[in-house]
């Protein structure tokens, strides 16, 4: 992942200034809030999140086939 520079606030800062965490992310997509320099949390758009969730049929599918041609001995002998 990489991680826009001007999106990392310190924890200190994220508490007294939250409004700040809020508009980078409506600037950026997402901010990054550092606990003893270190990325620790993840502030996005929550559509942005619910988009990152969504999985469309075909992936699953597709992923489905190929575990069921990467098994399918396993599945024949369970069939029996």
């Amino acid at each position: 992942m990489n991680i826009n520079t001007k999106t990392l606030v310190s924890i200190t800062e994220a508490n007294q200034n939250f409004s700040r965490v809020a508009r980078l992310v409506d600037e950026n997509g997402a901010a990054v809030i550092l606990k003893n320099n270190i990325p620790r949390y993840l502030v996005l758009d929550f559509s942005q999140a619910e988009a990152e969730q969504t999985v469309s049929d075909e992936d699953v599918m597709s992923v489905s086939k190929r575990l069921i041609e990467k098994n399918r001995r396993a599945y024949e002998v369970l069939a029996k």
